[in-house]
């Protein structure tokens, strides 16, 4: 019965001044406003990135030769392809698959040269896995009917003045260790977010590197899309039992950043709450402490009459709290409300920063996405950091004298 006692006057002390109250509720609610969308933008970047990472670069898993990444030598094919080929169409997991031949080597023009990896690739199952087609600025891209056809990233083509049409010469060595070059002209100039990763990549039809290298149908790696990001490490598992001698490796392996920044989504997350969190309690505690020393002589009153010390502390420590729980649902719904409205219309930061993203392999367009599942610590860290600021002024309140008090 006590306890309903207080809450009900704890309830009507924090109307009695409603300014002061709404000066708390605004703050608790913008600071869950700026703390939910810190927590969106953030995750909107990582599901970003991850999607390109798995739907535009590495896949969910990639096989090669045990011993192919040791040095890129073409001489590492992957074995038995037949039969590797013929167990993945046995695995329901395994929505899609390509096969890439690999060639390190040097891109030269007129204006100068540069260290690339040529990849090899069948331009259909490519699009099908990679999107390849969807990121293609300016040209045709692959034609069919026609040899020697090159795709070069934006930031190559700037680097080494190459345009549509224009010659380049492709400088590589064979599976026999027999240098070659041969000219192939531009198709098409590709862009991507990962701006260090387009530098380095050029991709020409597989057909015609194969046919330098002397190789038949044969490749160097085999890209996999799953059904299902979670069963990446079970399909990994599975055909590194079937195929003991072959390097399998998922997106984990590839792309470690990736994870790592996964991983530590929840570390990074709490920084920024705390941080948030603790200029809330600033105000908080100077609010609050200015409500009692106008209310000393009320408060002094009540301790005069016999009332408990203990329930004038848990008394201020209510209103606090009730403060809180009022400006929480406010705070959610304003900032639901935003990040709907910019995940349906990302949030442009080119002009802050995009080459910037980019070198870091990020897009400039982020769409937030809100953190459902993070609600619930999110209003807990809310509601102990305003019990936490309500410990000042609850202890001043009965510290308070009742004969000073009333003197006041």
């Amino acid at each position: 019965m006590t306890v309903i006692i207080i809450i009900q006057m704890a309830w009507r002390n924090i109307w009695r001044n409603k300014v002061r109250s709404m000066i708390i509720i605004s703050s608790v609610a913008i600071g869950l406003v700026a703390g939910l969308f810190v927590l969106s933008l953030y995750k909107g970047i990582l599901e970003d990135r991850f999607r390109t990472v798995i739907d535009k670069e590495v896949s969910h898993l990639q096989i090669h030769h045990a011993r192919f990444k040791e040095d890129f030598d073409p001489k590492y094919i992957i074995p038995n392809n037949d039969e590797l080929i013929k167990s993945l169409g046995h695995l329901s997991s395994v929505k899609i698959f390509t096969p890439r031949t690999i060639a390190q080597g040097m891109l030269a023009t007129g204006t100068g040269s540069s260290g690339i990896q040529i990849v090899g690739v069948d331009p259909e199952q490519e699009d099908r896995v990679t999107s390849l087609n969807s990121k293609i600025k300016e040209g045709d891209g692959f034609v069919n009917g026609k040899k020697n056809q090159l795709l070069i990233s934006k930031k190559l083509a700037d680097k080494m003045h190459l345009k549509v049409g224009s010659k380049a010469i492709l400088t590589f060595i064979d599976k026999e260790s027999n240098i070659i070059s041969s000219a192939f002209r531009a198709a098409g100039i590709y862009q991507t977010d990962n701006t260090p990763r387009d530098e380095r990549i050029v991709f020409v039809k597989q057909k015609d590197l194969n046919s330098y290298l002397s190789l038949d149908d044969e490749f160097h790696e085999l890209a996999i899309l799953l059904q299902n990001d979670d069963d990446v490490e079970n399909v990994q598992a599975s055909l590194k039992n079937q195929h003991p001698n072959l390097q399998i490796e998922s997106w984990m392996d590839i792309s470690p950043e990736t994870k790592l920044m996964i991983e530590t989504t929840d570390q990074y997350s709490l920084i920024f709450i705390v941080i948030i969190m603790l200029a809330l309690s600033f105000g908080i505690v100077n609010t609050m402490l200015m409500a009692v020393l106008e209310r000393s002589r009320e408060i002094g009153m009540l301790l005069a009459l016999g009332m408990n010390r203990l329930k004038v502390f848990f008394m201020i420590l209510t209103e606090t709290v009730l403060l809180t729980i009022t400006g929480v649902p406010m705070g959610v719904l304003i900032a639901w409300f935003i990040v709907l409205i910019y995940h349906r219309h990302g949030l442009d930061i080119s002009a802050l920063g995009g080459q910037a993203m980019s070198e870091f392999g990020f897009s400039s367009m982020i769409y937030p996405a809100f953190p459902w599942e993070k609600i619930l610590g999110e209003m807990l860290i809310v509601l102990i950091a305003s019990m936490l600021s309500s410990l000042v002024p609850a202890i001043k309140a009965i510290r308070l004298r009742p004969v000073e008090a009333l003197q006041k």
